[in-house]
């Protein structure tokens, strides 16, 4: 029996989905017309910039028939994902959440990125609303509505940022799952703020094709689902791999290293209890607690401190764009991509010979634990209300980017993961190794969010 379209639940994991497409007690159709209803409602209008509503039921038909012959591009054929405004789609403008970009020449084709998902069978069901250029942990836009936080919608908190539709795409059903990009947490960041898992993986190890830049150095290709698994299965997909089943991993005699430095700075007190509880309940499970110095991350402000490389390569791309339309960004994102223009080329290089020694020093000291963790943030997601004022935005900005910056400057991989007690506030356990050490990451990631559940995804 055919499932309804209410049947789809939001927080549906692939895995689950997969088996009832295989089963014949759903169709792509189906999951695409839900997904669809839900994009015209409540917080839909705010989640997308662009509902591909034909492309994706032409995609979905396509992918029932394959499936009734016996044919399939992958496991996940037919099952709906979201796509951030970031990416090019092939015949469609590429605005990264501004009006700048408006009248831009439409992609020829799909972002490298995109066309694996194509390829595998999955089916966009449109854009999601971003931060303007993706310069902000926050997810607020000037140019749309943000959509509310799935947690205590009715008081109005952010769904954090960047990739802000891409999150409550998945927390709404709007898609089962959603591509986005990581510069400094854009995916970790909203991840945590709604209850979801979002992955950053090692940068070379995904297409950068077709995803409009921030910054070249810092910029990963990530995703957002319900679970750890989702996240592995994505991460196959787009690094052109099979998919296969994620490394079995215990967490028993685990060497967990808790950094000292910076981010245990700031906590509220929902965060600082999540987190201890989630040590405590890992450590109840057999893995060690370590605590580092970590000294390393206290250096970061200083080396970052004229904005960094994500204000000189962004400055440098701007550019042009800010001389003939400077007017038509958002103030609160053009004030931090001019910083950059005081970039000179020495200091630019001095930036980068500084980030090769922090990452060589602080991979040494990574390399004596299995994983390190951390608060993916140190607060729970703050209302609406609170970041009307500028100067609250941008310390709050800083705040939210704190710790998922570490992964990035370390061009490292990194995973947020829920650890609340089921209808707490949000809060995110952050997991985090050098470069190239993803599927280990993954599997220890997903120990975990099995030891922490049930939690309130």
């Amino acid at each position: 029996m055919m499932t309804r379209m209410s049947d789809f639940a939001a927080g549906s994991t692939l895995d689950a989905l997969r088996a009832d497409l295989a089963a014949g007690r759903t169709t792509s159709r189906a999951l695409v017309e839900t997904c669809l209803d839900r994009a015209g409602r409540g917080e839909g209008p705010r989640v997308y910039i662009r509902v591909d509503a034909d492309a994706a039921r032409f995609a979905a038909d396509e992918a029932d028939r394959l499936r009734r012959e016996g044919i399939e591009p992958s496991p996940y054929a037919g099952i709906p994902i979201s796509v951030k405004d970031l990416f090019d789609i092939g015949g469609q403008v590429t605005t990264a959440g501004s009006r700048v970009l408006g009248n831009a020449t439409p992609a020829a084709c799909d972002a490298g990125a995109v066309a694996r998902l194509k390829a595998a069978g999955f089916v966009v069901i449109g854009r999601t609303q971003m931060t303007e250029f993706a310069f902000s942990g926050l997810g607020l836009n000037p140019h749309y509505r943000a959509p509310a936080n799935p947690f205590d919608r009715a008081v109005g908190r952010i769904p954090g940022g960047s990739s802000s539709g891409a999150a409550v795409s998945v927390t709404d059903g709007m898609a089962a799952a959603g591509l986005g990009t990581d510069t400094g947490g854009s995916c970790r960041i909203p991840a945590a703020l709604t209850g979801l898992v979002g992955f950053k993986p090692t940068a070379s190890r995904m297409l950068s094709d077709g995803a409009f830049p921030l910054s070249t150095s810092l910029d990963s290709v990530g995703t957002l689902a319900p679970t750890v698994t989702c996240c592995g299965a994505l991460d196959r997909v787009l690094a052109g791999e099979t998919v296969r089943p994620l490394a079995g991993t215990s967490l028993r005699r685990l060497r967990i290293g808790v950094p000292q430095a910076v981010v245990l700075e700031g906590l509220d007190k929902h965060v600082a209890a999540a987190f201890a509880g989630a040590l405590t309940t890992l450590s109840g499970a057999g893995a060690q607690v370590v605590d580092l110095p970590m000294a390393e991350f206290a250096e970061l402000a200083a080396i970052n401190a004229k904005g960094g490389l994500a204000a000189a390569e962004a400055y440098a791309l701007h550019a042009p764009m800010l001389a003939a339309r400077g007017e038509d960004y958002d103030p609160r994102v053009r004030v931090r991509i001019e910083k950059g223009a005081s970039h000179t080329a020495a200091q630019y290089l001095a930036v980068q010979a500084a980030r090769r020694d922090w990452i060589m020093r602080v991979s040494r000291k990574i390399d004596a634990v299995d994983v390190l963790v951390c608060p993916t943030v140190p607060t729970i997601a703050p209302t609406f209300a609170e970041l009307e004022d500028d100067e609250a935005f941008g310390r709050i900005n800083l705040v939210m980017l704190r710790n998922p910056t570490f992964a990035n400057f370390l061009d490292g991989c990194s995973v947020s993961i829920p650890c609340h007690r089921p209808g707490d506030a949000p809060v995110g356990l952050m997991l985090m190794q050098r470069g190239g050490q993803d599927e280990r990451v993954l599997s220890i990631a997903r120990a975990m969010e099995a030891a922490l559940a049930p939690h309130d995804a």
